[in-house]
């Protein structure tokens, strides 16, 4: 279990080119999630 927990983590650190990407990536998906409530209470 710890071995695919390791390896789980250097693909996700390998999809990001630096530590900042992460937050970058949390930040978009964070933004696509806003949009898509925003969306959807427009359309209530």
């Amino acid at each position: 279990m710890r071995f695919v927990l390791i390896i789980l983590s250097l693909f996700t650190v390998a999809a990001c080119n630096t530590i900042s990407g992460i937050g970058q990536d949390i930040e978009a998906g964070g933004g696509a999630i806003a949009g898509t409530a925003e969306n959807t209470k427009r359309k209530m």
